[in-house]
């Protein structure tokens, strides 16, 4: 289990009551503007309805801002319980389905893994002659997890137009320096990648650098390179503009990663001893055994109205209370929240898939640790 699914594990063990909130924070146009003058009031207004804390009240409020550096649009999450911030993430995008403003007895993290349906570490390089910028950002975030400036020479790092016996040397002397700087950028793009286990790497910035970096890097960097082509470096370039293509490359790779997911699943219909089912139920009992290596969920298609049982203790999810099995239910939560909160409980990796993209119209089906065939 990742660091950041431990964290959410814990959360789903703690008792509420949880203040859910998931909203739009762009500040892009005049009405938007002034929706967020309001916003932090209109929110807890809502939340104050349904029985909100004033500790809770107080800290959602202090919470509910504009993020700052993020291009629009933009969304933010927080969840929050006795009056502290458990989680805050900036999230770049456009809502993803509904907004959420909600207290219940259960965190509701499926916005999270709704508006980013995946994470994953990559790398950013915005390089130059001069050395470059290197960013290691994950998928789910909005900001990057590390940073790091590499400066090189700047003696002699522009060629010289004038002629004369020694313009070559020093047009040679000029393209060693740009050699030295972008291989200091290359082997510490490297050492990222390995250390972190990025599953991307976007190069950009002046034309020459990104080629002279691209083909310093090692054999499994390069495989992961996806070229921007823009000079963030130069004066006047818009970072918005540049943001905006990073989160397409990223978008690339999460589609990827997801096709692959659903050839899994599609690889094991009609095998007499599958590693996959589909369907609530099927999907519920193996969550109850802690079989679900990877949850995948519908993006639409889940029932907005069904709903699941809640536990306190394993199975953590039931269908009926007969199968709570000693446990305590903590309520009827809506069912793609109870399924991705009993996934994250027992190891598993809920994904949220595009409309229609599981088989036969299925709403949610689940891939194995082992085998859904009964033993003989």
């Amino acid at each position: 289990m990742t660091s950041r699914f431990h964290r959410y594990a814990e959360l789903f063990k703690s008792t509420g009551p949880w203040c859910t909130v998931y909203t739009d924070i762009s500040t892009g146009t005049v009405d938007s503007l002034h929706a967020i003058d309001v916003l932090p009031e209109n929110i807890c207004r809502e939340l104050e309805q349904q029985g909100a804390s004033k500790a809770d009240l107080a800290a959602v409020e202090a919470a509910v801002r504009p993020a700052e550096g993020v291009p629009d649009p933009v969304c933010r999450y927080l969840l929050v319980r006795d009056g502290t911030v458990e989680i805050d993430e900036v999230l770049p995008g456009p809502l993803a389905g509904r907004g959420v403003l909600e207290v219940g007895e259960v965190p509701d993290l499926t916005p999270l893994f709704r508006h980013r349906p995946d994470d994953f570490p990559y790398v950013v390089a915005e390089v130059g002659r001069d050395g470059g910028e290197i960013c290691l950002e994950y998928a789910s975030r909005a900001r990057a997890l590390d940073e790091q400036q590499i400066e090189g020479e700047t003696e002699h790092l522009k060629k010289f137009p004038g002629g004369g016996w020694s313009q070559g040397r020093w047009q040679r002397h000029t393209e060693d320096v740009w050699r030295r700087n972008t291989e200091q950028v290359a082997e510490q793009i490297d050492k990222v990648v390995a250390g972190s286990g990025a599953q991307l790497v976007v190069l950009a910035g002046d034309l020459r650098a990104r080629g002279l970096v691209e083909e310093q890097l090692s054999k499994a960097a390069r495989a992961l390179v996806s070229v921007v082509d823009a000079n963030t470096r130069a004066e006047g370039s818009q970072s918005a503009d540049f943001a905006h293509q990073v989160e397409g490359r990223v978008a690339e790779v999460i589609a990827h990663r997801q096709h692959e997911l659903l050839e899994r699943l599609a690889e094991q219909r009609g095998r007499p001893d599958p590693t996959a089912v589909s369907g609530i139920e099927p999907v519920v009992a193996a969550l109850q055994q802690a079989q679900a290596e990877t949850l995948l969920i519908d993006d639409t298609h889940l029932d907005a109205e069904q709903e699941l049982l809640a536990l306190d203790a394993e199975p953590w999810i039931a269908v009926t209370e007969s199968e709570a099995v000693g446990a305590r239910v903590l309520g009827r939560v809506p069912a793609d929240a109870a399924l991705v909160r009993a996934a994250v409980l027992t190891d598993g990796r809920p994904v949220f898939v595009p409309p229609g993209a599981l088989p036969d119209s299925t709403d949610v089906a689940a891939l194995l640790r082992w085998s859904a065939a009964p033993a003989g």
